[in-house]
C-alpha cells in the first residue's frame, strides 16, 4: 500500500496528514476551515484516496496560513507515498461539470513543480472562505508533491460550483495518474529513467 504520514509544525500552523493512495475515498478532517474540508473531501472521494488531516492554525488572523500549509503538508505526504513512480500512468486528466460550471484539470507526476491556474471566480469569497486560497492550496501542493498541474475553469457563474468542479477534477486526474499501468509494470514512465 502506498501510504505516508507527515507532520509539519511552524509558528503559524501545526498539521498532521495521513494518506493512502490505494484507498477507497475515506476522509477525516479537523482543520477549522469547513469549506476547505468540503473540497478536500472531493479529492478523497473522486480520487479514491484515503486522507486524514488534523490542523491547528492562526485562524484568528485568517485562513491563509492554514490552507497553504495544508497544501504543503498534503504535497509532502503525496511525494512520500507515491515512491519511485515505477509502473504508474504518470499523467492524468479530467473534465468535471456541476450544473453550469465546468473545469478541466491535467497533471503530470513529473518531479517538477509547475502550476497554471486559470480560474476567474465570480466573487471574492464563498461564505467566509476567500477564493484566492484555492490557488494557495494548489501552489503549496505542487511545490512539495513535485507535480505539474494545469487547472482551467471553463464555465461557471457560481463560485461554489467553480471551486467544487476544480477539486473534483483534480481528484479524478490524480486517481488516473497514480494508477498502475499493467503494460508499464516495473518500468519508469520516462525516457530519462527517473522522475
Amino acid at each position: 500500500m502506498r501510504t505516508a504520514q507527515v507532520t509539519r509544525n511552524t509558528l503559524e500552523t501545526q498539521i498532521s496528514v495521513s494518506i493512502n493512495l490505494d484507498g477507497t475515498g475515506k476522509a477525516s478532517f479537523a482543520t477549522g476551515v469547513p469549506f476547505l474540508e468540503h473540497m478536500l473531501d472531493q479529492i478523497a472521494r473522486h480520487g479514491l484516496i484515503d486522507i486524514e488531516i488534523q490542523a491547528k492554525g492562526d485562524l484568528h488572523i485568517d485562513a491563509h496560513h492554514t490552507v497553504e500549509d495544508i497544501g504543503i503538508t498534503l504535497g509532502q505526504a503525496f511525494a512520500k507515498a507515491i515512491g519511485d513512480k515505477k509502473g504508474i500512468r504518470r499523467y492524468g486528466h479530467a473534465y468535471v461539470p456541476l450544473d453550469e460550471a465546468l473545469s478541466r484539470v491535467v497533471l503530470d507526476l513529473s518531479g517538477r513543480p509547475g502550476l497554471v491556474f486559470n480560474v476567474d471566480f465570480v466573487r471574492g469569497s464563498i461564505g467566509a472562505f476567500e477564493v484566492d486560497l484555492v490557488h494557495e492550496f494548489f501552489q503549496g501542493f505542487i511545490n512539495h508533491a513535485l507535480v505539474t498541474l494545469h487547472i482551467d475553469n471553463l464555465a461557471g457563474c457560481n463560485a461554489h460550483h467553480q471551486a467544487e468542479t476544480v477539486f473534483k477534477a483534480f481528484g479524478r486526474a490524480l486517481r488516473m495518474a497514480v494508477e498502475a499501468d499493467p503494460r508499464m509494470a516495473g518500468v519508469m514512465p520516462s525516457t530519462k529513467g527517473t522522475l
